[in-house]
This record gives C-alpha cells, structure tokens and sequence, in this order.
C-alpha cells in the first residue's frame, strides 16, 4: 500500500465509534473477547496473553456529542470521562467485555467506579501502580496487581494464562514498541516526511488492532513514506507535551502544523511508549514487567515520583535527544495532573532559555484559528530568536 491507503485506513479506524475492527475480530472466531482500556498504561501484554484484544478507549474525539455522559459529571472538569460513559450508555462500547482503568487521575479512578455501577455484567478493574519505586516494596506491589488481573482474566477464558503465553506476549509488545521507535525517531530526522497529523492516525489504528498486525503497518508507512520524497521547509522544531489523557482533535495537530510547526516529539497515546526499553522474556514474566515499569518507564505527569531531582529531566531529554527548538504545552481544560505540573516545567525551560507556549484543548474543541495563530507566532519568533 502507499501513503495514501495507509493513512485513508488509519482515518477510516480513528472515525469509527461503533468500534468496527474489533466487532470483526471477535466475529472471526467466535468466544474471542475483547477488553478496553483508557489512556496511559495498563499492562496490555497479560490481556494479550489470555487471547483478548487489548482496546484503546480514549474518548469520543469531536464527532459525538454528549447528551447522556454530561448527567454523570460536573462541567468543571475533563471531557473524556463524559464522552467514555456517552460511549458506553448508547451501546457503542457493547462489543467489550470488559474495562481496565488505569491510574491517571481522581476522575478516572472515580470513572471505574461509576461503570461497574452502570455495567454490572461487565469486568471492570481499576489498575493501581506503585508510588515506591524500590523492587521489594513497589515492585511486589505491582506483581501483585498484574497477578490479580491474571487471575480475573484466566477466569473470564475459562483457564489459567500460564507464564509462556506472558512471555509471548511481553515479545510481540517488544515489536510493537520497537517499531513505533523507530517511527517517532524517523520523525525526528526528517519531520516533513512523517507528518504529525499522520502518525497520530497510524498510533491510533494500533488501539483497535491486534499488535502484531499494528506492527506490520507501522513498518508499511515507514517504507510507503520514504519512498515519496516531500518538500521541507523551514519549520520550527518543537516538543508538544501535556497530551497524554485526552486526545487533542485531528484539526488541532493539522493547525500546529499548518502554523509552521515540525512537531518531533509529543506525549500523544502514551501507552505504546511507556516502557522505554525493550522488556527481558526471561524469568517471572510478571516481574520483568513490573521492574520495566518501575525502572525504564516515561517521566509524566500522571506518574507519581517523589524523587524530584527527575522532575524535568525526560522532558529536557526529548529537546535535546530530538533536536527540538522550543515547547508547546498543550493540556485538556480541567487536566489536574498536566495543568499541576506545567508551572514547574516551564521554570525549568526558563532557567534552560528553551522558549515554550501553552493553551488548553477539549476533545471537542472546534475553533482552530486562536491556536492556529499562536502557534505560528511561537513558531515565528523562535526563528527570530534563533537568527538573533
């Protein structure tokens, strides 16, 4: 396939609410199941592992409008657990069998809660993580809350998930991950080849699909887009941070872009990124997963660390591992964990004269042209300050 049918079928997925791609993978062999999960990190490999597709659930974007979702929350907070329930309440969620929420924020947790009240024939679980970070007491933890879910899973199958078909799994998600490197590295070195607005629609086709065929799409773009040659131009290079929940509309990645902007490295669909190193197949399956989390998991702001000497570090490294020129903070309106947080980042690309700008987005967000104009203003003065 080329450029054009790789990305008219990324869009085609990312369009779809009623969940085609997963209606039709569990139509293929029937007592297949399928189980969601909202953004971040969940451990995706042990739902992998018990035969179950693994189904990124990250809100209703701004094709649905919320009628329902907007009786079960305030107005002052995010709109994605409004649009998740939305989802739920008009049967567009029925082909899961199940729901993971994983630890992002009160809203969340207090979201898993709400569904095991509105689905009670559904498995529900919501996925703590450790806030110590030492093996023997964090560490323990998090086996303990995988091997819970194991446990729920083997149940729901019908028999145990043994540790082979971990290991298997924990490797096809080792691909995966690996190929998306390698996609986001590509980025960096030659932005105008790979279009933001473009992997963003082959990140999400990987929340519907089964891994090891999202693996082998990643590797059909990169070859589809380096074989046609686009024109760069004079873009500033920057990092987009703060989008890790919510999801930012298409139109507003397409507007960064449009502004003068090579977006090279964004915390966009965090999940596919969160372990940053390849995870060991060898031993207690279980263990190398929770010692990956532990040890050689992304730096964000929904994940609690006390050691605060890293606080800003992971960011810095993807200004400079990317060559990027200057920060654009881009966080959901009511986004405790991103909003929190953003004040002591720009302290730190402050006392670093790295030039940064923010705004807020909803999912829903409709008028590009205010965010439009300030990213190319930022974008315009970042290469005045270069030239200077």
């Amino acid at each position: 396939m080329d450029v054009k049918q790789i990305i008219d079928r990324c869009e085609t997925i990312f369009e779809d609410l009623n969940f085609g791609e997963v209606k039709k993978w569990k139509a293929a062999q029937p007592g297949r199941k399928a189980i969601g999960y909202m953004p971040i990190y969940v451990p995706r490999e042990i739902v992998h592992a018990a035969g179950m597709l693994p189904v990124g659930i990250f809100g209703g974007g701004d094709q649905m409008e919320v009628i329902q979702g907007d009786a079960y929350y305030q107005s002052y907070i995010c709109r994605i657990p409004r649009s998740t329930v939305e989802l739920g309440l008009t049967g567009r969620l029925d082909c899961l069998d199940g729901m993971l929420f994983p630890s992002i924020c009160d809203v969340i947790r207090n979201l898993s809660g709400m569904w095991q009240i509105l689905f009670k024939d559904k498995y529900v679980h919501y996925v703590d993580v450790p806030q110590n970070y030492e093996d023997s007491i964090g560490g323990k933890f998090y086996v303990h809350e995988m091997q819970q879910i194991r446990e729920d899973l083997a149940k729901l199958r019908g028999k145990p998930i043994t540790d082979d078909e971990v290991r298997n799994s924990i490797a096809v998600y080792n691909q995966n991950r690996a190929a998306i490197a390698d996609l986001y590295t590509y980025r960096a070195q030659q932005p105008w080849q790979a279009p933001t607005s473009e992997v963003y629609l082959v990140l999400r086709a990987g929340l519907v699909l089964p891994p090891e065929e999202h693996t082998v799409l990643v590797r059909d773009y990169l070859a589809a887009t380096e074989a046609v040659k686009r024109p760069k131009r004079d873009n500033a290079r920057v990092v987009l941070t703060g989008a890790f929940c919510e999801q930012p509309p298409l139109s507003l990645i397409k507007s960064i872009e449009m502004a003068g902007c090579y977006v090279v490295d964004d915390d966009f669909i965090l999940i596919t990124r969160w372990l940053r190193e390849e995870v060991p197949t060898s031993g207690n399956p279980l263990e190398q997963l929770s010692k990956a989390f532990l040890h050689h998991s992304v730096q964000s702001s929904p994940k609690y660390d006390e050691r605060k000497e890293d606080k800003g570090k992971f960011m810095l490294h993807q200004v400079s591992s990317r060559g990027a020129e200057g920060v654009i903070f881009a966080a959901p309106s009511f986004c405790d964990p991103a909003l929190l947080e953003r004040p002591m980042l720009q302290d730190i690309l402050a006392k670093q004269k790295i030039p940064y700008t923010a705004f807020k987005y909803a999912e829903n967000t409709g008028q590009m042209a205010p965010i439009r104009e300030q990213a190319g203003t930022f974008a315009d003065s970042i290469k005045l300050w270069s030239a200077a």
